[in-house]
């Protein structure tokens, strides 16, 4: 062992004894704050270490291939280049694994911990990352899944019967169709087979069709040579596949089912070996696990991001001689280029807790006698609201000169830190004591959830002095219609005084347990969102030669954020039929949006469901043509061309590619129920 990677080795381990501190003390900070975080297990890793990891999606083995070593790659020379350093990676597991850089500055540590722990939180109360996790194991138990994918994949390549290049070849297929499942449910409901499901894929005949069919032409009166030349097994079991009663979104589930292998030799497809189905299934289970961190990277990251700077900043859980440092750390994260999801989340779950306290003080003050929604701009004078809204100094001014000040039956103050802390003060207790309570230090302790959420009110943050008032008449008077009158206050300063100040804190807990970024950015994305934090669509305009703003409009703004997540920002493609043309090809279909497919890639990735389907596959889709006239004449008027939709069907069988029309029931059904809207393409303005 050389004695440069001892020392390094001695380094982390001492910068690790020096973080057991900061990670107890973050933990017990978020979960005083409401944060039930799954245990999180720390690491110190290197350079090398963290491009290694990230190359791997966190986690520390996969199985192996090719696509490992290009993602390294590429991530090495981003960090070599400067483009982007990796403070932090952390994984969806119980317990998480949160890796961290071992160049980090103690402030970045402790900025990276704080922000580890929101994440923990949402893997655990997300009811999208319960779809994987709720299998009746343990937690997610990632780790362990992907170690033992990553042996029997390695058994299957070191198999002398079986081609190493054979294994890669059939990884890039299925990797190709990856986000071709129904990250909507949990991928146990279609490993389960249920019967009553309409999108069961387990491989059964769920209504009994063929043994039907069978009984059917048993009682026709055939000679066995007919029955066996017209209606062998081979087409029996292919009927038996027919159409989904629905659109089926799990393509990999449908071809785990019912694919099979087309022999070269025998130029017809065949069963598949074991080796195949099960590295399908495995991959295929390894996609639904990922899924919801593709689905809540706004959401999540949003909520990472903003416990992080209340723990750092407001709570300063930084040092004052960190600080600055910490500034510069969330400026860098904030500021990235580009649609960046840690400030668009940070600031729709901002807006979320602004909106539910708001909600609060107005229907209080719409109780006051005197007061209503007309006269409510001329009656109420909110500067004086937001003075009555500050926090009381109980709990906005905590420290050892307050200790005696505290009262222990006051719901706001945590009784047994309060008397840990002043035994602390009176030496009873040593200061390295684990019971201690450095209540200058730690000021969150001595609080409860209600003192927390009081000390740290929204609306009284200098950033939002302006949420009060940009309530609106229309607001103020949908607000009324649904009061009653049961409950009335003699006074603003009698309305104000109960007001709870954990609304906005509750609020936000039970939008994390239900939203992904789709349904996050639908509900909350509002056009005074969109005002307040300047938001707007753009595009380039040929007369001016520039990129210009298009629109200001929160519709226009939603619909271009939807699109790139709406399934994971891919195109939507789904199972219609396993017996097309009655002839056992299988036919997918794009749910279209106004959005045209790819085509080149379209056809690329054709070739690979073929060899997952092992017979003739067709994709389903509308393709916009443009007409050059057209085209010229809307650059020339700086607005889009308008395209005709044609239908189309592209079919491949191993050799090559052929297209058909599209019949109009077909092209009907291939409008997009989940997200409707009408986004043209850019190409024209490129």
């Amino acid at each position: 062992m050389s004695n440069a990677y001892r020392d390094d080795r001695l380094l982390a381990k001492r910068e690790a004894t020096e973080l057991l501190g900061p990670v107890r003390e973050a933990r017990n900070l978020a979960r005083k704050l409401g944060l039930d975080p799954y245990p999180v297990n720390y690491w110190i890793v290197d350079h090398e270490e963290m491009n290694h990891l990230i190359a791997y999606d966190g986690f520390q083995r996969r199985y192996p291939h090719w696509r490992w070593g290009m993602k390294y790659d590429r991530q090495r020379k981003r960090d070599q280049h400067g483009l982007g350093k990796a403070f932090e990676i952390v994984n969806n597991d119980e317990p998480a694994n949160a890796f961290l850089q071992e160049s980090n500055s103690l402030a970045d540590q402790k900025a990276v911990i704080t922000h580890v722990e929101a994440h923990a939180d949402f893997f655990r109360n997300n009811e999208w990352y319960r779809l994987y996790a709720d299998r009746g194991a343990d937690g997610p138990a990632a780790a362990a899944m992907l170690s033992r994918h990553a042996d029997a994949i390695e058994e299957y390549m070191e198999d002398p019967e079986i081609a190493r290049d054979d294994v890669e070849q059939f990884i890039d297929a299925v990797s190709c169709l990856e986000d071709t499942i129904d990250q909507y449910r949990p991928v146990a409901a279609d490993l389960d087979g249920d019967p009553g499901s309409e999108n069961s894929t387990s491989g059964e005949d769920p209504d009994g069709a063929e043994d039907g069919r069978r009984e059917v032409f048993a009682d026709l009166e055939l000679s066995s040579e007919v029955r066996e030349a017209v209606f062998d097994d081979e087409w029996l079991e292919g009927e038996s596949e027919g159409t989904p009663s629905e659109p089926q979104r799990d393509v990999l589930g449908f071809l785990l089912a019912y694919g099979k292998r087309y022999d070269e030799e025998e130029r017809k497809a065949v069963d598949r070996p074991e080796w195949q189905t099960d590295v399908l299934s495995m991959l295929r289970e390894e996609a639904y696990y990922f899924a919801p961190q593709k689905m809540t990277k706004v959401t999540n990251e949003g909520w990472a991001s903003y416990w992080e700077s209340l723990m750092m900043a407001d709570e300063q859980f930084a040092g004052t001689d960190e600080f600055v440092t910490y500034a510069d750390h969330m400026s860098r994260v904030l500021a990235s280029p580009g649609l960046n999801p840690y400030k668009l989340g940070r600031a729709l779950w901002e807006y979320v807790e602004n909106r539910a306290n708001r909600r609060e003080v107005i229907e209080r003050l719409l109780r006051v006698d005197g007061v209503t929604w007309r006269n409510f701009e001329d009656t109420v004078d909110l500067e004086y609201v937001r003075e009555l809204l500050e926090p009381d100094e109980t709990v906005a001014n905590v420290g050892i000169e307050s200790l005696d000040r505290l009262d222990p039956d006051d719901p706001r103050v945590d009784a047994s830190a309060l008397a840990a802390a002043r035994r602390t003060r009176d030496g009873e207790i040593p200061p390295d004591d684990e019971r201690a309570v450095d209540a200058d230090r730690h000021p969150w302790k001595l609080l409860t959830y209600e003192g927390l959420a009081e000390r740290h009110y929204s609306l009284v943050k200098p950033h939002n002095y302006g949420v009060l008032a940009r309530v609106t008449r229309s607001q103020l008077e949908r607000r009324a219609r649904y009061l009653f009158d049961d409950e009335r206050y003699r006074s603003v300063e009698e309305a104000i005084a109960d007001v709870p100040y954990t609304a906005g804190w509750d609020r936000l807990f039970e939008v994390r347990e239900s939203h992904n970024d789709v349904t996050f950015i639908d509900e909350f994305l509002t056009q005074e969102f969109v005002d307040e934090y300047d938001y707007f669509t753009y595009e380039y305009s040929r007369a001016a030669q520039e990129y210009r703003v298009a629109s200001t409009d929160a519709a226009d703004v939603k619909k271009k954020l939807l699109l790139r997540f709406t399934n994971f920002g891919k195109p939507t493609i789904v199972v219609y039929d396993g017996n097309f043309d009655n002839a056992g090809e299988l036919l997918l279909g794009h749910q279209y949006n106004g959005v045209a497919i790819d085509e080149r890639q379209a056809r690329a990735t054709l070739e690979r469901v073929f060899q997952l389907w092992g017979r003739p596959v067709n994709l389903a889709t509308i393709r916009v043509e443009y007409d050059d006239r057209e085209i010229e004449l809307a650059r020339r008027r700086s607005r889009e061309p308008e395209g005709a939709e044609i239908g189309v069907r592209i079919r491949y069988d191993g050799d090559g590619f052929e297209e058909h029309d599209l019949d109009d029931g077909l092209f009907d059904r291939l409008a997009a129920n989940d997200v409707d809207y009408d986004t043209k393409p850019d190409d024209w303005l490129a």
